[in-house]
């Protein structure tokens, strides 16, 4: 009798535990819903400090630390550049830090210097005008991972049906809850220095492998130029100037064409497409839509989730100008 009693108690221990995780996992955010919307962000103008990484994702959870640990009264802030379904690991980059001010206010000198000792450095972004954005409740740890798994999948596939440029991903984490803040305008100021000179390397090697590509075809045209000169020559010598003068010119025009095709991948990131198109906007108290809404601010035509999240080689630049 007395094993049975063992037994008995033994399942209700085990009953009690499971209730006591599957509780927890709701009260993490398991059954929340993930609602996706685009209008005016829910955050102003910041200052932050941050520290920018070049590798995988899952190493932003020691800067996080590295960031409470100098001051754990501030609200944290991750923004991640790149798209990790497309980019390897060791290539994806990212800012993590702490949010010295928002809005009018000014962060302390003692804050910053603070900051600044432990190798972090200091940057403002202003406020977005429109975003792409997402929430989720941040109530334990385990939040931060369920937020990972159901928020990006959502906005991954919020922006691409509307065909939107929205980027980079910048997580905020606020009191109680998560703010997934994608920015659909000017998204060039948002990244760090050290992205923008990144982005500023990776498009001149771009340029200088494509004026090396130029310079070999330039040279296959102008040798077969020369040959077809050569046997021109023995038909008459009218025939020869001829074409002497006129055949050096497609060598010519394939180099101008290449430098179109290089000025368009630089710039079509800019290009007019269906940004705003169709977007759910946050409806204000008047009953009307977000205000100040550009529609010709996005990616071009259908281009879709790559590199970035939602590629676009020349954002950096684009925001400095």
């Amino acid at each position: 009798m007395s094993d049975w009693v063992l037994l008995g108690l033994i399942a209700a221990l085990v009953v009690l535990l499971l209730l006591t995780v599957f509780g927890f996992v709701v009260y993490s955010g398991l059954f929340t819903e993930v609602v996706v919307s685009a209008g005016s962000p829910p955050v102003g103008n910041i200052t932050l400090a941050y520290k920018f990484r070049v590798g995988a994702y899952g190493e932003s959870g020691q800067l996080f630390t590295d960031g409470c640990s100098i001051s754990s009264k501030l609200c944290s802030i991750g923004v991640y550049y790149d798209n990790p379904h497309t980019v390897p690991p060791e290539k994806c980059r990212f800012a993590i830090g702490r949010i010295l001010s928002e809005g009018d206010a000014k962060p302390s000198e003692e804050q910053i210097k603070r900051f600044q000792k432990y190798g972090f450095k200091i940057f403002s972004f202003p406020a977005p005008s429109h975003v792409v954005m997402a929430t989720f409740p941040f109530t334990t740890p385990l939040s931060i991972h369920l937020a990972v798994n159901r928020v990006h999948p959502a906005l991954d596939t919020y922006i691409k049906e509307r065909k939107l440029c929205a980027h980079p991903r910048i997580e905020i984490y606020k009191e109680d809850r998560i703010y997934f803040v994608c920015p659909l305008a000017r998204q060039g100021d948002f990244y760090v220095p050290e992205m923008k000179e990144l982005e500023r390397k990776s498009r001149a090697a771009a340029a200088e492998a494509e004026d090396s590509r130029t310079d070999i075809t330039g040279a296959d045209t102008m040798s077969e130029t020369s040959s077809i000169s050569m046997e021109a020559t023995t038909d008459s010598r009218d025939t020869s100037v001829a074409t002497s003068i006129l055949l050096p010119f497609p060598a010519s025009r394939g180099r101008e064409e290449a430098d179109n095709r290089s000025e368009h991948s630089y710039s079509e990131s800019g290009a007019s497409g269906s940004s705003f198109e169709e977007l759910d906007l946050e409806v204000t108290g008047d009953g009307e839509g977000a205000p100040g809404l550009l529609p010709d601010v996005g990616c071009a035509g259908n281009q879709e989730v790559t590199d970035k999240w939602t590629k676009e080689p020349i954002a950096a630049e684009r925001g400095e100008e």
